[in-house]
């Protein structure tokens, strides 16, 4: 960073690399710098004339922009899959923090990598819908296309389902991340996916999401596989 002159960071896919969103060290390397300078046969320079305090970071020891602007910068070259890819593995490495990426997004409206990487972020954001509003606009979905009305939070081969269809033995459980971040609910889960499966049930998952923002595909889907699961049982009898 001494080549650069005072206030250089390493930048853009070096600083993804230096946070561990990158395997591979890129090259040549890339640094941002408050003043117009030229790149070097080592060093590609970009001109960042404004970072904020919460722009900049240290990492090992190494002068670096701050993952929220790492990934801002990112979002500025890579497409949104790459972008979306990068925010998991922060997530994955346990670094990743929504709070200052939404404070740079909303002082930084018209960066190139402003509306990608607030894109990517969508699935970061609390649904609108409580646990009991989410059960009652699904149960309003269902009405609405027609769909047979389910039991709703029954008690099935031992486990207690959100929505359950008795005549096509087939469940729907709605949840969302915060219900399925430990291990032992990751565990809990695909066991009793297994013991339903066993019980001779299906059961899909339906994430609040899901419900919230695509509801005629998830009842549509439904009602597909609602129609699939009666011919299956019909043919079996």
């Amino acid at each position: 960073m001494i080549t650069c002159g005072r206030g250089a960071l390493l930048s853009h896919c070096s600083a993804s690399w230096l946070w561990g969103l990158d395997r591979v060290c890129p090259r040549p390397a890339e640094v941002a710098v408050p003043r117009r300078g030229k790149g070097r046969t080592t060093i590609r320079v970009h001109h960042v004339p404004a970072l904020a305090p919460g722009d900049r970071a240290n990492r090992e020891g190494i002068p670096v922009t701050s993952l929220s602007r790492t990934l801002l910068d990112l979002a500025a070259i890579r497409s949104s899959a790459q972008v979306v890819r990068a925010v998991e593995q922060a997530e994955k490495l346990a670094i990743f923090d929504l709070r200052p990426v939404d404070a740079l997004l909303a002082r930084t409206v018209g960066h190139p990598g402003h509306g990608t990487l607030r894109r990517a972020l969508d699935d970061y954001r609390e649904p609108v819908f409580t646990r009991s509003e989410l059960e009652r606009r699904f149960l309003e979905l269902a009405r609405e296309a027609g769909l047979p009305t389910p039991a709703v939070n029954s008690f099935v081969a031992g486990h207690e389902i959100d929505m359950y269809w008795e005549q096509e033995r087939f469940a729907v459980e709605l949840d969302g991340y915060e219900s399925h971040g430990t291990r032992h609910a990751f565990e809990r889960d695909r066991l009793r996916q297994e013991e339903l499966k066993l019980a001779g049930i299906e059961m899909i998952q339906l994430t609040a999401r899901r419900v919230e923002r695509e509801p005629a595909t998830v009842v549509n889907r439904l009602a597909t596989l609602l129609r699939r699961r009666r011919n299956e049982l019909r043919r079996a009898s």
